[in-house]
């Protein structure tokens, strides 16, 4: 009988509680003069974008500027307007410069802004100098993808490694009411303190500063401990001979549309950036019978701050610790080949020295209606340095794809498998290339299985390949292909022929 009201996946559940709250706009009372404020919260609402264009084409910078809007809409605030400045570098002073940050300011009059957010990492001397001139709240690009994650982190271990990545970005960047961040403590710094403890204490903003490495100090250890649980996990994955493979790639190209594809399973999908932060993992079943964990990991993007590579980094690990890396990219982004080269940036980090080399590089040359540059990439065959799994390179999206983008592709990335996750196009293919890589290694056995043994029968089947099967009567042949630990323990039952 059809159930008529199947109860909903834990990815729909997800995305209603997400949804539950939403903003709206008109309401605030926050007071418009930002020095009043001592500590205010990231609460974004009517936003002008500003970017420095320094390199790359004009197209590049306006897909940048576009990927920001995306940033800030998915932070939940409305874009109003959005500026672009083509200099050398940026302006060591205002970011943008002077005259450039007074026309900022009439935009924002203009629109009635009452935040800007620049697409890049600023100082906190930038940062104050330029909130000076258009007086209203600034922010940087690493601000508010933390911001963003910190909406969506749901896991403890993910909440605190969102919360340390937040306050080593806010550590140097601490402001207040002027003078009152240069106040001095009383009390025993003063004449009653005793032998040791007289002179002029500490000002405030040494007071936060040390309770904020305090915190972080107990974030480190907690998250320590937390990577102590999941790397458990890893060494029961492992001795039970189940392949693990890592979905790496850009933000919203479509990693948790494949894993469940692959899997059938209800992880969250949807259509924003960072929308998937906690590494989520899924037992899947190959054509063969073989058992594999496929493990969706959180977004990459251009410029991804450098605080939450390092708080992600022991989540991360999941990715140097799998037998097959799948990189997915969105086929119909304008630029795919800069996202896999930002994906390649991130992996690297996380890798440490080994890295890519020219060895194992694809020798192509990109069209130039495409990049300009060939971008980082493993080789067709998945090598990559010694330090990182095999890769396959999986281009997503493919019916939303420009046709032309898509043949270019295809030239530029031979190896690579065209997917789509939507309409589960290729998708026998990718599982079919999933089962190649996974099983080059195993070793091909012909085993007599006791009748009494039906339990190796079942891991053979959920761990091997099964090439042929008879019986007699001692047991059952096989003609079998198993990952090397297995094939140790079968090593009393192999049989000559």
């Amino acid at each position: 009988m059809t159930d008529l009201h199947p109860s909903p996946t834990t990815g729909e559940l997800q995305l209603d509680e997400r949804s539950s709250l939403q903003r709206v706009a008109g309401l605030s009372t926050e007071l418009t003069d930002v020095t009043e404020v001592e500590y205010r919260q990231l609460r974004l609402e009517r936003v002008v974008l500003v970017g420095v264009w320094t390199e790359g084409s004009s197209a590049q910078a306006q897909a940048s500027m576009v990927e920001l809007a995306a940033l800030a809409e998915t932070a939940g605030s409305q874009v109003l307007d959005g500026m672009i400045q083509r200099r050398d570098r940026p302006d060591p002073a205002t970011y943008i410069g002077s005259g450039k940050a007074t026309e900022l300011r009439e935009v924002v009059l203009a629109t009635g802004a009452d935040t800007v957010i620049c697409d890049g990492e600023l100082s906190p001397a930038q940062l104050t100098a330029l909130e000076k001139v258009v007086k209203v709240k600034v922010i940087d690009r690493t601000a508010l993808i933390l911001d963003i994650f910190a909406q969506h982190a749901t896991s403890r271990e993910g909440k605190a490694q969102v919360a340390l990545a937040q306050m080593e970005y806010m550590l140097p960047r601490l402001r207040g009411w002027g003078e009152s961040m240069s106040r001095q403590a009383g009390g025993r710094a003063g004449s009653n303190g005793g032998v040791g403890l007289r002179g002029p204490g500490e000002t405030k903003i040494e007071t936060d500063r040390r309770r904020i490495r305090e915190r972080m100090a107990k974030l480190r250890r907690e998250i320590r401990g937390m990577k102590t649980a999941r790397t458990v996990k890893r060494t029961q994955r492992s001795d039970a001979a189940v392949p693990a493979v890592a979905i790496v790639g850009y933000t919203n190209a479509g990693k948790s549309s494949l894993i469940n594809a692959m899997t059938g399973s209800g992880v969250l999908v949807q259509n924003a950036l960072f929308a998937t932060l906690d590494p989520t993992s899924r037992r899947g079943v190959l054509d063969d019978g073989r058992e594999v964990v496929f493990t969706d990991t959180v977004g990459f993007v251009r410029h991804l701050p450098t605080q939450l590579v390092e708080a992600f980094r022991s989540t991360l690990e999941e990715v140097t610790a799998a037998d097959l890396l799948l990189h997915v990219v969105d086929g119909s982004d304008e630029f795919p080949t800069d996202q896999i080269d930002a994906v390649n940036t991130v992996l690297r980090d996380i890798e440490g020295d080994g890295g890519i080399t020219a060895d194992n590089v694809t020798d192509w040359t990109a069209p130039t209606d495409l990049a300009g540059t060939p971008p980082d990439v493993a080789s067709a065959d998945g090598s990559r340095g010694a330090a990182m799994p095999p890769e396959i390179l999986v281009i997503n999206k493919i019916d939303k794809a420009d046709p032309l983008v898509l043949a270019q592709l295809r030239g530029a990335f031979p190896g690579a498998v065209f997917v789509s996750a939507a309409t589960g196009a290729g998708i026998g293919e990718l599982l079919d290339r999933i089962r190649e890589v996974v099983g080059r290694d195993d070793i091909e056995l012909s085993v007599r299985i006791p009748f009494s043994r039906g339990d190796l029968v079942s891991r053979i089947h959920a761990q091997g390949d099964v090439l042929s099967t008879d019986h007699d009567a001692a047991g059952t042949l096989m003609r079998v292909k198993v990952p090397s630990a297995l094939a140790g323990e079968l090593t009393d039952l192999v049989v000559s022929g």
